[in-house]
C-alpha cells in the first residue's frame, strides 16, 4: 500500500506542474508576477516529481535486497 501512496503522490506532483503551467500560460499578457510565481511552482513540482521517483526506487531496492 505504501509504495502505491508514493506513485500517487509522484504524479500528483505532475498534475501540479501542469496546472501551474496552465496558469501561466493564462496569466501572462495580465499579471506577469503570478506568472513567474506559477512557474517557479512548475519548476519545483518537476523536481519533486524526480526526487520522489528516485527516493521510491532507491526504497524498493533496500526493500527488495532485504
Amino acid at each position: 500500500m505504501g509504495t502505491k501512496l508514493y506513485l500517487i503522490f509522484e504524479y500528483l506532483y505532475l498534475v501540479m506542474a501542469a496546472l501551474s503551467v496552465y496558469v501561466v500560460a493564462t496569466s501572462w499578457s495580465n499579471d506577469r508576477n503570478r506568472a513567474y510565481l506559477f512557474a517557479f511552482f512548475a519548476v519545483v513540482a518537476v523536481f519533486m516529481f524526480f526526487f520522489k521517483r528516485n527516493f521510491r526506487k532507491k526504497m524498493n531496492a533496500q526493500k527488495q535486497k532485504d
